[in-house]
C-alpha cells in the first residue's frame, strides 16, 4: 500500500521526528558494540553493528546527517538535485529499510576542474540515490 502525504504533513512530519530518542537508542547500541569488543566478543560485536544497520533510528539519523548536517547538503550531485524534500527523505528511509544490507554505493563522478597555473585536479561527486 502507497501512501501518499502531502507535502506540508511530510515537513511537518520531518521536523516532529524524536531526534533526541533517536540518537539516544543509537548511542546505546554503539556502547554496546563498544563493550562487546573491549571483551573480546566479536561475534556479539558483529551481530550489534549488523543491528545498528537495521535500526530505524540510525537511518533516519544518516538521512538527516547527509541531507540536512553536512556541509556539502548545498552542493549539487551529478543528478543536479540541490536539496532533497522532506518527502524524498522519507523515501530514501524506506529505501534503506529495504535495501540497506545489500547497498553497494556507487562510484564518485570526476569533473576536471582547472586550476591557476593551468594543471587539472579532479573534484569528485557523490550522489544520493542511485
Amino acid at each position: 500500500m502507497v501512501r501518499h502525504i502531502s507535502l506540508k504533513a511530510a515537513s511537518e512530519s520531518w521536523a516532529k521526528q524524536p531526534w533526541k530518542q533517536y540518537r539516544k537508542i543509537l548511542f546505546r547500541l554503539q556502547k554496546r558494540v563498544w563493550k562487546a569488543v573491549r571483551a573480546n566478543d566479536r561475534r556479539r560485536a558483529r551481530k550489534l553493528q549488523k543491528l545498528i544497520l537495521k535500526s530505524r533510528s540510525a537511518q533516519f539519523l544518516a538521512v538527516r546527517q547527509v541531507t540536512q548536517l553536512n556541509q556539502g547538503r548545498k552542493t549539487a550531485g551529478i543528478d543536479g538535485k540541490l536539496a532533497l524534500k522532506h518527502h524524498e527523505r522519507f523515501e530514501l528511509v524506506k529505501q534503506l529499510a529495504r535495501h540497506g544490507s545489500s547497498w553497494q554505493h556507487q562510484k564518485l563522478r570526476q569533473i576536471p576542474i582547472p586550476k591557476k597555473d593551468g594543471t587539472t585536479r579532479m573534484l569528485k561527486i557523490p550522489t544520493v540515490f542511485p
